[in-house]
């Protein structure tokens, strides 16, 4: 992953913190793929994606996440939850790190952004 990404990751983590989430797990992989962030609160378990697009883009990053991705990030959100057994009722966000002139420019949190199965 380029600095630009790592950076993109670090702050979607921050401003998930700054919104009192709590932070479980960060780049979880399996062999199925990677989740950015896996992170908590309230009743909630989040497996976060973060999709990082340059403002120029011709779609918004979270229309990158497309099925294939989806499965991949359930199919390991299945094994994280199989190893660390919780009550809390999983959910799968997306947030759109938008860039500029090689700097982050806006965050944005999408919220259940997704369902499978």
């Amino acid at each position: 992953m380029n600095s630009l990404g790592k950076l993109a990751e670090l702050k979607a983590c921050d401003y998930m913190q700054k919104k009192r989430y709590k932070l479980l797990d960060v780049n979880y992989r399996s062999r199925f793929g990677e989740i950015d962030l896996i992170m908590k609160k309230g009743k909630f378990i989040c497996f976060i994606e973060v999709k990082m697009r340059n403002c120029r883009s011709i779609a918004a990053p979270a229309e990158f996440v497309d099925n294939a991705k989806q499965d991949k990030i359930y199919k390991t959100a299945s094994l994280y939850l199989q190893m660390h057994p919780m009550d809390l009722q999983p959910r799968f966000d997306v947030i759109e790190v938008i860039t500029e002139n090689n700097k982050i420019k806006s965050i944005k949190h999408l919220e259940n952004a997704f369902q499978l199965y």
